[in-house]
């Protein structure tokens, strides 16, 4: 919940998100029929959806104990191991601000998914996990931390590209390509959990050829 949004920067309702979140608990969501076609575990979270984030153009969207709080409950989101992370965002107004700086940048302008993220693909990191990046909320997360350290993505591919304003301007300066480029706005991490589809088939047709082989 993005306090910026009082200023209209969106053509969607701030109670957009809160419906999303809503519809993907009950399970109606389009993330939810991709992620049961592809048998993927899906985990979605509220980060304080009651709670707008500072206006960003008043003030700093998160002050430094929130922003390190967030980043936390990114890289706690991610334990219990995984053998590959799709990461993804549900939120109204957060196609809109401007991550060309580190880890300040984030915290001033960027939001809570941003910062969730930010955690989950440095925990994803030191647990040598996969990462498929979906929207603009991980593209952008993404080009922060790389901006931190050049090697903080050796582990994250593109999933896809959205309409959303400015990912492809975001992926193209990390020189990442996408895997999938159809044009998919549902948002939610569905253009990753297409993509970790594509991935499971290519794992099973590799372990399954090599066993064919060895017989």
């Amino acid at each position: 919940n993005h306090g910026v949004t009082r200023h209209a920067v969106s053509p969607r309702p701030v109670a957009a998100t809160a419906d999303a979140v809503e519809l993907c608990a009950a399970g109606g969501a389009a993330i939810n029929q991709v992620c049961i076609a592809n048998d993927l575990g899906l985990k979605v979270f509220d980060l304080a959806l009651d709670v707008p984030t500072g206006d960003i153009t008043e003030e700093a969207a998160l002050d430094e104990r929130g922003c390190a709080a967030t980043m936390a409950f990114g890289m706690e989101a991610v334990a219990g191991g995984a053998d590959l992370i799709c990461l993804g965002d549900l939120g109204v107004g957060n196609s809109g601000d401007s991550l060309s700086d580190p880890l300040e940048a984030l915290r001033r302008v960027g939001g809570r998914e941003f910062a969730a993220i930010a955690g989950a693909i440095l925990a994803a990191r030191m647990q040598k996990i996969p990462v498929l990046l979906d929207g603009y909320a991980a593209t952008a997360t993404a080009a922060v931390l790389q901006a931190v350290s050049p090697a903080a993505l050796d582990h994250c591919l593109l999933a896809s590209l959205s309409p959303e304003p400015g990912q492809a301007k975001v992926a193209a300066r990390l020189g990442l390509r996408p895997l999938l480029d159809l044009g998919v706005g549902h948002g939610e991490g569905v253009g990753a959990a297409l993509v970790a589809g594509l991935v499971k088939a290519a794992a099973l047709t590799s372990s399954g050829m090599a066993a064919a082989v060895k017989t």
